[in-house]
């Protein structure tokens, strides 16, 4: 670091590593700084030469930081709040007031149902903040750049974030009242592996807590998707025995759970932040908010 002339040091271009930290992505790093993707590049291989160090490498999705670009993304934060501040005083906005772009990736289900609420209460409180909802089942193997918060299906297994345990959930097997109509009601797993079963594409999902095989040893899944959604129409619309989110189901009067011999399935959802964005202002009042939403409404999740 010594022989680093501190003076060629540009502040702009740290702005352009936090983007990309952010984002993961040249051409999003782009678009929130109005500039195009050439730009962003240019710029980190400017800050790079200056610095002496590889800041960035190419991933399996996108972007990320090496070892010396979190230690440098973490120490130029304050430059980008305080840039977002002094043009929040210029206008004359609340100086409490959150600005900026957050990112969150969830799961599916949990996303709509529980994670939109409380993005919009922060939204709220805080509009001048951006913030972007990517949804997706997986597990939590997720890399230091490309988001800000994640919440995933299962233990945390992630090394290079922050993670902690934000909600217990149930899953129960389901079916439309049509179904049980024509095909009679199952009460036994040995009844219940001659019917149908609406569930995740196996090969597709690679969550431990979610391996059917382990749960329903004799069910075969007849029906699968790799969308938690697609599998509540088709339970909807009698394709099988669906093996449901309890807070999903419940939102459904059509439904009812069947098969009481089968006790209910039970996981996590993991929450995640990166840890050069724990401090964050945006970061804290969205994971308060989530907290929020599942503390108030924890009949639905189990």
């Amino acid at each position: 670091m010594s022989n680093i002339d501190v003076n060629a040091v540009r502040a702009d271009d740290l702005r352009y590593l936090v983007a990309v930290a952010n984002s993961g992505r040249l051409v999003s790093a782009a678009t929130t700084l109005g500039v195009d993707h050439t730009t962003v590049s240019r710029r980190i291989k400017s800050l790079e030469k200056v610095l002496g160090a590889r800041l960035l490498e190419r991933g399996t999705d996108g972007w990320e930081l090496t070892e010396a670009g979190r230690a440098v993304a973490e120490h130029a934060r304050p430059i980008q709040h305080a840039v977002e501040q002094a043009a929040m005083a210029a206008s004359g906005a609340r100086p409490d007031s959150l600005t900026g772009t957050i990112r969150i990736t969830s799961a599916e289900g949990f996303g709509v149902a529980f994670v939109v609420p409380a993005l919009a209460q922060v939204r709220r409180q805080h509009p001048d903040l951006n913030v972007e909802l990517i949804t997706a089942t997986r597990e939590l193997r997720l890399y230091q750049s490309g988001f800000d918060l994640a919440i995933a299906v299962g233990k945390p297994v992630a090394t290079k974030v922050f993670t902690e345990l934000l909600a217990e959930y149930t899953l129960e097997l389901y079916a439309s009242e049509d179904f049980l109509d024509a095909h009679g009601e199952p009460t036994t797993e040995e009844d219940l592996s001659r019917h149908p079963l609406i569930f995740y594409v196996d090969s597709m999902l690679q969550i431990g807590d979610l391996d059917l095989s382990r749960y329903l040893p004799q069910a075969t899944a007849r029906f699968t998707s790799t969308n938690i959604f697609a599998q509540l129409e088709a339970v909807r619309h009698g394709a099988g025995i669906g093996l449901l989110p309890k807070y999903m189901a419940m939102r459904e009067p059509g439904l009812r759970r069947v098969c009481s011999a089968v006790a209910p399935l039970r996981s996590v959802f993991s929450l995640a932040v990166r840890r050069d964005s724990v401090s964050r202002p945006s970061v804290r009042a969205v994971r308060e908010a989530l907290f929020e939403q599942v503390r108030h409404r924890a009949d639905e999740l189990s």
